[in-house]
């Protein structure tokens, strides 16, 4: 199995990297259109500013290959974001597969919002095996709102959208690879999706 971190300058691609080695799976970093097209598993990662970020996808035009890509992806924290059809994050269009816009959280709650929250409304072979009301680890200004492709939700000034699906594209708001045995078998159960 192949599993490439798709590599545009943006944030927490080592820990992924390491979650992937404790799985018993060497995934690679590239950029390359090539590369990335071959892989039977794509991680879009994120860390960051969402403007700033879309800039660099834009610059090795990968803005324009994801969207094409037929194998199964998993956008993660930002990179679910830029998934979705706005963020109000510099005021980006983002990539559009996901139909929904991505919110700040308002100034009556702390932001970002930082730590250990819970995941409910599980609906995806994402979740095999993933109790109702786990742990995930979370750090996030913005939100992606609840909506038809949620597959996951979480509570924080109100129910958001912690994960997200269409067709072979999946998203995350929190991080799997910083999610303990949850995340873990996140992480697992996308290598094992059928493709």
């Amino acid at each position: 199995m192949k599993v490439v971190i798709i590599d545009y300058g943006a944030g927490n691609i080592k820990s992924i990297q390491f979650a992937f080695k404790r799985l018993g799976y060497d995934a690679i970093l590239s950029n390359d259109p090539e590369v990335i097209k071959q892989a039977d598993r794509v991680i879009f990662p994120g860390v960051g500013e969402a403007s700033s970020a879309l800039k660099m996808l834009k610059n090795t035009k990968l803005d324009k290959l994801i969207p094409t890509l037929t194998q199964p992806v998993l956008g993660i924290c930002l990179g679910m974001q830029l998934l979705c059809k706005t963020t109000e994050e510099g005021n980006t269009e983002g990539l559009g597969i996901f139909q929904v816009d991505v919110k700040r959280f308002p100034n009556t709650v702390k932001v970002p919002q930082m730590g250990w929250n819970t995941i409910t409304d599980l609906k995806s072979d994402l979740f095999e095996g993933i109790p109702e009301a786990s742990f995930m680890y979370l750090v996030h200004s913005y939100y992606a709102e609840n909506c038809k492709e949620a597959i996951a939700l979480t509570n924080y000034n109100g129910n958001y959208a912690s994960a997200l699906q269409h067709n072979n594209f999946y998203g995350v708001q929190f991080h799997p690879e910083k999610s303990s045995v949850a995340g873990a078998k996140l992480l697992e159960n996308f290598l094992n999706l059928k493709s």
